[in-house]
């Protein structure tokens, strides 16, 4: 999760979010090479006053910068497309979790298990045990296995939310009325934490998302016990 003075993106805690800040640094490579060079001929221009009467004429320099560019495209077009592909839809998830957005908490429904569905409000930070983070606790955590793959339906009952949890690269909107989904698959156990990252009302800043991923058969044992509760 983020910390004070905290720049740049979260620690990747699942595949998608690694290849993002694959792409993200690949990317930023690019960028700091063309800013680079198009800096160096500006000041060159400035400091040496280099002008040559030709050059809007020379058939060789306009290839160069129409070919370039082509290349500087594809080289972040294919990767991209790569990560888009990661993050399309899988057709046999292991797991299909209902996440509904309200004014102003979180309800999810276990759809394969139709008695597992609950509220996830917001710890009152008065209520919160020592060494909880405030603002970000609930009372109620999505709890998921790993090495699995979850499809996550997301909706809204009232007005726009949006389901976001930085540290795995997810982000969906909750639209009224409509089910958009996304794709997670987590490798290793930990707690994961996010927020509505759409301005909803007054209480959006007070909507929390807590995901604790636990080995399958942890996941079974809490699945038993919220079944027979």
């Amino acid at each position: 999760m983020a910390n004070p003075t905290h720049l740049g993106f979260q620690d990747a805690m699942s595949p998608l979010m690694e290849e993002l800040l694959y792409f993200h640094d690949h990317t930023l490579m690019i960028l700091i090479m063309i800013s680079s060079l198009v800096f160096y001929t500006i000041s060159a221009l400035l400091l040496q006053k280099l002008y040559h009467s030709n050059t809007s004429d020379v058939q060789e320099m306009e290839m160069v910068w129409t070919i370039l560019p082509a290349i500087v495209l594809i080289s972040i077009a294919l990767p991209s497309l790569r990560t888009l592909y990661l993050m399309d839809e899988t057709n046999n998830p292991c797991l299909t979790i209902k996440a509904t957005g309200h004014q102003w908490y979180w309800s999810y429904e276990y759809t394969d298990f139709s008695t597992v569905e609950f509220d996830s409000y917001m710890t009152p930070p008065q209520d919160l045990p020592p060494g909880h983070f405030r603002l970000l606790e609930v009372d109620h955590r999505m709890i998921t296995p790993t090495n699995s793959t979850i499809r996550m339906l997301i909706t809204a009952e009232d007005v726009l939310h949006s389901w976001a949890i930085p540290s795995i690269g997810t982000k969906m909107d909750a639209v009224p009325g409509r089910l958009n989904q996304v794709m997670v698959t987590l490798t290793n156990p930990g707690v994961f934490y996010g927020q509505c990252s759409e301005i909803c009302g007054a209480n959006h800043s007070f909507m929390p998302i807590v995901m604790e991923t636990t080995p399958l058969n942890h996941f079974q044992l809490w699945l038993e016990n919220h079944t027979t509760s």
